[in-house]
């Protein structure tokens, strides 16, 4: 598929992507230049593999909404944290990735203790792989009405039913506000529940 084919698939869409494989670093970097300057397209490089994903409206109302609840939770229980967003985690020749949401407790740090990864319509926990290479303690994925946590111990991932960074939270209720109506809604329910 030409450059041009992959920019219309993506913008023209609801949602879509386009994986390919034994892509070397070089073409990813060529790749990713080619698509600098273009909104709303998202490139994942994980040793070989090429992920171009176009991000649509249902994508970005789940993560601002997710982002605005947990704010307000780290604010409702006084937690010290640095929202570093979708910022790009890279190591050199192996894998270059943003995560829709990404988050540091107590310090600053350069590798992320917490990512998120909301996805609304394909998606899978292989994704897992990439933040194994820079060893993200935990990592979320939000996928049909549901978050799944996954937890970093002794190098591999083990889903739980909580998460080891905001232990308090409240997992099952936070996927009830986000699947709310109404945003404000959702809002004062998180504030109700742990006030």
């Amino acid at each position: 598929m030409s450059l041009q084919a992959m920019i219309q698939t993506l913008t023209e869409g609801d949602r879509e992507h386009i994986v390919r494989q034994f892509v070397t670093w070089e073409q990813f970097q060529a790749l990713e230049s080619a698509f600098a300057d273009i909104d709303g397209v998202r490139l994942t490089y994980c040793e070989g593999v090429l992920e171009i994903l176009g991000i649509k409206r249902p994508d970005e109302m789940i993560r601002t909404l997710l982002g605005a609840l947990l704010g307000q939770y780290f604010m409702i229980k006084h937690i010290w944290f640095v929202s570093t967003g979708a910022y790009t985690q890279s190591l050199q020749g192996r894998t270059n990735f943003q995560a829709d949401l990404s988050y540091n407790f107590d310090t600053e740090k350069e590798i992320s203790d917490l990512c998120i990864e909301v996805v609304v319509t394909s998606g899978n926990v292989a994704k897992l792989r990439k933040y194994q290479l820079l060893e993200v303690p935990e990592v979320w994925f939000w996928e049909d009405g549901k978050i799944s946590v996954f937890c970093l111990r002794s190098g591999d991932y083990v889903q739980s039913s909580h998460s080891l960074c905001l232990h308090d939270l409240d997992i099952e209720h936070l996927e009830q506000c986000l699947l709310m109506d109404s945003q404000l809604d959702a809002m004062l329910a998180l504030a109700e529940r742990y006030r």
